[in-house]
């Protein structure tokens, strides 16, 4: 148990640094666009150029890793991401700006890739689905919080700017310190968008349509919320109250998509995600906290479309194929996330900034259609058959080993990320210094005081004694004919 929190200790605390800090400079560089009068069409611009990075990112850092370690590269990462950061004041030109965005976006794919991998070497089947759970606590956490902070900031200052990037390199410290050994990271089967679409159609098309929608809301809400005459304060507290109903809203759709056929449920949270967006886009000169709660249930409401799309897939893709299917769901995403930002920009831009909820409801309009099309194409599963829903977060790069749906034949155990002596020092079956067996077959390597390599051999301590007399080192001596190492 010591390990575990010792382990988890470092990893929750660099994951919601590296989140806070990212989310911040989300939130901040659409309120000081906005600000500074950028036409909406730059704005998506410079936004999506994040998604872009982060589609390469996530396929780019999993060989770095292998190359280069993960305390190297998280270090790496996590110090470009922070020099980018505090770059932006340096020239305020939207291709300099976007630029640094793709930045962001390569170094946070790498860094989720590092952390879950982690995570995944830590979780087992026993515990992998309370871990996911406080993954998605922190998570959100850590992006409401950062959230919160941005009212507090001036719009037009480069302070803000510096204080992302002093969170962003807070996080090189708790895994930096941490005696864990990298975990390895296998690439995972593949499989693509026109096979997973053959298999389970809705469940990509809602993969899909979420990247759209929740790109362009993260992307553009703030400067939505700065053209329509909303201060930095309001801005702010938009966003942290949108983050925060998207993770309440998780645990109880979930808990009546077990009970109800998810086809069902998923029309129903398309509906009223509908009529919402329509609501947002004829409430901008009502007063703030009803544009609060409607705008915020929103986000909420769009945040399920993508973990009713992961289950609606699940359901129908054979248990052999569903972690090629969560890489191909996760693309679709992607993909969305891409197109969320240029679209709902340009539509901003054409009309007014409450037109892109005009072009959310069309949207969400156009899925519930096409659900009802395959509910009458193909019958829903029964609730029986249905497999176990989880509350996805597409926003982060999440491991197989540590989704909960999946299941790992020959899992680790939390012995084999630590160092031998720090297991004996501080493993929970450590009551006192344990002396390391006897070795036939091994030596021990001394450096600097700290012995590390193998274990120690029983003539050791008279083999160093003769050393210390002639000044010369002896070769290993083998084990007695007739004994049997020991191990």
């Amino acid at each position: 148990m010591r390990l575990i929190v010792i382990s988890l200790a470092a990893l929750f605390l660099s994951l919601m640094l590296v989140i806070a800090g990212n989310a911040f400079l989300l939130t901040y560089l659409g309120i000081r666009l906005g600000a500074e009068g950028v036409p909406p069409t730059q704005v998506g611009f410079v936004m999506v150029c994040y998604s872009i990075g982060f589609a390469v990112g996530s396929h780019w850092c999993t060989n770095l890793v292998a190359k280069v370690g993960h305390i190297r590269t998280f270090a790496a990462l996590t110090s470009l991401t922070a020099m980018a950061s505090i770059s932006y004041p340096l020239l305020e030109s939207v291709y300099f700006w976007s630029l640094l965005r793709f930045i962001g976006g390569i170094t946070a794919a790498g860094l989720f890739v590092i952390i879950e991998s982690w995570f995944g070497a830590v979780a087992t089947n026993k515990n992998r689905s309370t871990l996911f759970a406080l993954y998605q606590v922190a998570a959100y956490g850590a992006s409401t919080s950062a959230q919160l902070t941005v009212g507090y900031t001036d719009p037009i200052s480069a302070v803000p700017f510096t204080g992302a990037g002093l969170i962003l390199l807070a996080a090189i410290i708790p895994l930096s310190l941490s005696r864990m050994q990298s975990p390895v990271i296998e690439q995972g089967p593949k499989m693509s968008l026109i096979s997973l679409y053959r298999e389970a159609p809705l469940g990509l098309t809602c993969a899909f349509t979420a990247g759209i929608l929740l790109g362009a809301y993260y992307s553009l809400t703030p400067l939505f919320g700065s053209l329509t005459g909303m201060s930095v304060k309001e801005v702010s507290q938009l966003m942290t109250v949108s983050v925060l109903m998207a993770l309440l809203l998780a645990w109880p759709i979930g808990w009546i998509c077990d009970r109800i056929q998810r086809s069902k449920v998923l029309l129903i949270v398309l509906i009223l995600a509908t009529l919402l967006s329509s609501g947002v886009s004829l409430t901008t000169e009502m007063p703030f906290p009803v544009r609060l709660v409607i705008t915020a249930i929103l986000l909420g409401l769009t945040s399920l479309v993508y973990s009713m799309g992961v289950a609606l897939a699940n359901d129908r893709i054979d248990s052999s194929a569903r972690v090629a299917a969560s890489s191909a769901l996760m693309l679709s995403y992607g993909i969305g996330s891409i197109i969320g930002p240029i679209a709902g920009s340009m539509v901003m831009e054409a009309f007014n900034p409450a037109a892109m909820f005009i072009g959310f409801a069309i949207l969400l309009v156009s899925l519930s259609i096409y659900v009802r099309y395959r509910q009458n194409r193909m019958p829903p599963l029964p609730v029986t058959a249905q497999e176990h829903y989880v509350a996805s977060m597409p926003e982060s790069q999440l491991s197989n080993e540590f989704d909960p749906r999946y299941e790992v034949e020959n899992e680790n155990t939390i012995e084999d990320i630590f160092p031998d002596e720090w297991v004996e020092a501080w493993g929970d079956d450590a009551k006192k210094e344990v002396e390391p067996e006897p070795s036939a077959v091994s030596a021990e390597i001394e450096i600097g005081g700290e012995m590390i390599g193998m274990e120690e051999h029983p003539l050791q301590e008279s083999r160093e004694q003769n050393t210390a007399e002639d000044g010369n080192s002896t070769t290993e001596p083998a084990a007695p004919e007739g004994e049997k190492p020991t191990r």
